[in-house]
């Protein structure tokens, strides 16, 4: 028998079992290629990105250069429309016109465009042994003791009583100053070292350090607060009382990077879950003339609970399908009840530093292609959407015709923890669903890993599901 000649066992085991060899050496040397050239924009995404603010920012320059126009409630689109709406500048929308009727539902992905971080309290600023900082609140969840130690750029808004809102962008530019949480040194750490892992930093330590001059006058008090906000002053026009209508975050001052020698990795901060927004705005742009019409959502607030009027708890999709049906005499609810939805979000994947927290059989790997998940939630599958068995029947039949490569994951071993993404809120308006996006190693931190092999697996089943 020839070696390359399969065994019927070979053949039947194909047939019928999962194969579960390594996911990335399926793709071709040109395929790997493509993914490689796909990562280069999406790092300089991931750079210009870092909040949900700036994301928007991003990807409504990208629409405007394809093609989109502001959303017109009063007007009846047609097919090859293209039409975007910016819910105050931290989520997004974005649609073109299919050629079938709106009764029939729309292609929807989802995904979210705020990632962990560390906000600037209402009144941040102050002064301790002639010290500069700043208090901060992280925002979603994170490991505390992974933010000290590590250069911090700010970036944000600050809105002023005259309704003048200043853009702040400092740290990320090789000329600006960075900022950090400092940590105890070893030789100092006894008491320190003897908490709990998730106790090491505690919130109220995460404090930045942004300053040590005084301000020249020997009658001033709080000299260093006073040369600080005098700096503030002067760059950016703002006094200490600006700061209660500010919106200002800490985030990683560092760009996104190739990772390994073989540079098969991105390590950035915000892959989760700009990662997955890139992929579906990329897949979306090369839509002309769809069949079914085709809609995205970048939403805010995931992780904090998706609340708040730019998370996807809030009402400002259905009100968006409602104005778009409006004018061809069709009820909101009726689109949303025959729409099809790809919840574009990441999750796990398995790390061999540590396997205890996952099971082998249905995590996802790095290099394994997009992850489809069937359901996240905690304990019992509590606070989740459950895609129904037709909806992945239907899903793998897309992604398989398509020949792209992917797999399926759990957010860890049953019990050991959870999460949740958007996806129960968008089932909740009776739209079929299901979670789909990128495996990520070191999530939530500030530099988490993901494989171009699965940014570009991912982006090519979102092509598939809206083609």
């Amino acid at each position: 028998m020839a070696e390359t000649e399969k065994t019927a066992g070979q053949l039947l085991a194909e047939q019928l079992l999962i194969q579960n060899e390594n996911g990335a050496a399926k793709l071709t040397e040109e395929e790997e290629a493509a993914a490689d050239r796909f990562c280069e924009p999406y790092k300089e995404f991931l750079n210009t990105s870092k909040t949900e603010r700036e994301a928007v920012s991003t990807a409504v320059a990208m629409l405007e250069k394809h093609g989109y126009e502001p959303f017109d409630p009063s007007k009846k689109y047609v097919v090859g429309d293209k039409l975007y709406y910016n819910n105050r500048g931290k989520a997004l929308i974005f649609a073109t016109m299919g050629s079938r009727p709106l009764e029939e539902g729309v292609n929807l992905m989802a995904a979210h465009i705020d990632s962990p971080r560390l906000d600037l309290k209402p009144n941040p600023l102050y002064e301790d042994t002639g010290l500069g900082y700043l208090k901060t609140h992280y925002y979603g969840g994170i490991r505390k003791y992974q933010w000290s130690a590590l250069p911090l750029a700010l970036h944000g808004v600050v809105a002023k009583k005259d309704g003048t809102v200043i853009t702040v962008n400092l740290g990320d530019d090789a000329n600006d100053p960075v900022f950090c949480v400092t940590d105890l040194l070893p030789h100092l750490s006894r008491d320190q070292d003897k908490r709990t892992l998730s106790d090491g930093i505690r919130g109220e330590e995460l404090n930045i350090l942004i300053g040590s001059r005084p301000f020249r006058d020997d009658k001033a008090g709080e000299k260093v607060k006073l040369a600080l906000a005098k700096i503030l002053f002067d760059k950016y026009g703002i006094t200490e009382q600006d700061f209660l209508s500010a919106e200002l975050n800490a985030v990683p001052a560092f760009p996104a990077r190739d990772l390994g020698l073989d540079r098969s990795m991105i390590g950035s901060y915000g892959h989760d879950d700009k990662v997955c927004a890139y992929t579906a705005l990329m897949a979306a742009l090369e839509v002309e003339r769809p069949a079914v019409t085709h809609v995205t959502i970048l939403a805010d607030k995931e992780e904090t609970g998706s609340k708040g009027n730019t998370g996807m708890d809030s009402r400002f999709l259905d009100y968006f399908i409602d104005d778009l049906a409006r004018p061809y005499g069709v009820a909101g609810h009726t689109v949303l009840s025959h729409s099809k939805c790809l919840s574009a979000d990441v999750n796990c994947a398995h790390d061999p530093s540590f396997p205890d927290v996952t099971e082998r059989r249905n995590v996802a790997y790095l290099g394994g292609g997009a992850v489809i998940t069937k359901y996240t939630g905690a304990g019992g599958k509590n606070s989740t959407n459950d895609a129904s068995a037709e909806f992945m029947a239907y899903v793998r039949q897309v992604l398989d015709g398509e020949n792209v490569l992917w797999q399926t994951g759990e957010l860890g071993k049953v019990g050991q923890g959870g999460g949740g993404t958007v996806a129960m809120y968008l089932s909740g308006l009776d739209i079929e669903v299901v979670d789909i996006g990128v495996p990520v190693l070191s999530m939530h931190s500030p530099f988490e890993v993901v494989s171009k092999a699965d940014v570009w697996s991912t982006y090519r089943a979102f092509c598939a599901f809206i083609k």
